[in-house]
């Protein structure tokens, strides 16, 4: 469902805005419509689902400010339209659009906007007092809001009396206080020391995975913008050049102004075990025999393999050197050469939270879903390769963009089989010999399936 649309919004500021915005349709640069006034924002559209964090991102100038204050009503556009429901901000009458601010849409400012002489309740309060709520049912649902963000017992504090981090949380208590549908949020955070900063961050993403809102936040911190939004738009001199969720963005910038503006972003912390993910090079079945899966990683050049039971959940993993061994021994099952413990993350795991997984272990590190169904695995390759930035040519075109392989929609393990017909006891892969080591690392060479030479 959709809060909020945009649909071609301008906003020009100056003494002849419509010829503005005339020349700027028939292809028009924002240079080149100067004399006429100063294009704030040019030709943006967008939807917001509910319940989505929204991020407008850009550099001062780019017209994410003005961009928000049309979204409140501060400001009606130029031309186009803002849907608030089945209202347009642009043309909805005065009352109805003080209707809305009251019920409807929140703000949270970057510099607080409390009022001195009152205290911390009375601020949290303070949109319901305006709504003409009751003082008992007022305070009740301003105490919960200060609880929520971590303000409990400091109800009868002045904000003189409060940390510029507590000074935001009221703020943040106020527009939770109002329990509009939708949080406007502009530069909210930037005002705030590091530390601070990103503690709100957490609080913000913990809130919302509580209530549900539908949050649009403006921020020039490209970080802040990777940590927070479900979707991310960026804007360079009033245009909207990219929407896109933060690995879309990464993975694939629309130009070289995006691609330059990512470039110093920690991958590592935005890119997904999942977006990353390989198809395993050999998986068996539980009940497959070492014979059988000396042959499928021969076969595959793969030193290792995945076991999965017939539901296609992960069981573990085994080596060439240990599968050779059991079939020497004698044995009809992978029992023995089965190792407990295969490392696992989910899709949706950070690659900074891989990295110590693939370094204590010599496979690959498998990526499950919440069932503990094996999707794919993240080779050490894989997280080399992540942590490295598209390169752009001159002209703006990506050049060498990596592909990242999507998640396979399923596995067919090899068929169940105590032994390969026609492979003799002295065909079967030699085990690595002492001198030679215990085998090549599995992440010395990647095979086009993934797996590992």
């Amino acid at each position: 469902m959709t809060a909020i649309r945009v649909e071609n919004v301008y906003k020009v500021f100056g003494r002849r805005p419509q010829e503005a915005v005339r020349r700027l349709r028939d292809g028009a640069a924002r240079d080149d419509v100067k004399q006429h006034g100063t294009a704030a924002v040019i030709d943006a559209s967008f939807e917001v689902a509910k319940g989505e964090i929204f991020v407008v991102m850009g550099l001062s100038g780019s017209g994410k400010s003005t961009l928000i204050r049309m979204l409140n009503g501060l400001w009606r556009p130029t031309a186009g339209r803002i849907m608030l429901g089945d209202d347009d901000l642009a043309t909805v009458s005065a009352g109805r659009l003080r209707t809305l601010r009251r019920s409807t849409v929140s703000m949270v400012f970057q510099h607080f906007a409390l009022l001195p002489h009152r205290t911390v309740l009375d601020n949290a309060a303070y949109p319901l007092e305006i709504q003409g709520m009751k003082k008992p049912a007022r305070r009740e649902r301003a105490l919960q809001a200060l609880e929520l963000v971590g303000l409990s017992g400091w109800e009868d504090s002045l904000p003189s009396q409060l940390s510029g981090g507590m000074r935001q949380r009221v703020g943040l208590a106020r527009a939770l206080a109002a329990d509009t549908d939708i949080l406007l949020m502009d530069e909210a955070f930037s005002a705030l020391d590091p530390l601070i900063r990103r503690e709100m961050q957490e609080q913000l993403v913990e809130i919302q995975q509580k209530l549900g809102k539908t949050i649009i936040f403006i921020t020039h911190d490209l970080n802040e913008a990777m940590y927070l939004g479900d979707r991310i738009a960026v804007m360079r001199a009033g245009r909207i050049v990219q929407i896109g969720s933060a690995e879309e963005i990464l993975s694939e910038p629309a130009d070289e102004y995006v691609a330059q503006f990512v470039a110093d972003v920690d991958r590592t912390r935005v890119l997904t075990a999942g977006s990353v993910m390989v198809r395993p090079g050999v998986v068996l079945a539980t009940n497959a025999g070492p014979r059988q899966a000396a042959r499928a990683m021969r076969e595959a050049h793969a030193s290792a393999a995945f076991v999965v039971d017939r539901d296609r959940v992960l069981r573990g993993a085994v080596r060439d050197s240990d599968v050779v061994a059991a079939a020497r021994a004698g044995a009809t099952r992978l029992d023995p050469a089965l190792l407990d413990a295969a490392l696992t993350v989910d899709e949706s795991t950070p690659l900074s939270d891989v990295f110590a997984p693939s370094a204590e272990s010599s496979l690959p590190v498998a990526v499950t879903d919440d069932r503990g169904r094996l999707l794919g695995v993240v080779p050490r390759v894989a997280l080399l390769e992540a942590m490295v930035p598209p390169e752009t040519d001159v002209d703006g075109v990506l050049a060498d963009q990596p592909t990242v392989a999507s998640a396979p929609e399923g596995y067919e393990p090899l068929p169940p089989d105590d032994g390969v017909p026609g492979l003799a006891p002295d065909v079967l892969p030699d085990a690595p010999s002492a001198e030679a080591g215990a085998g090549p690392a599995l992440h010395d060479h990647a095979t086009t399936e993934g797996g590992y030479r």
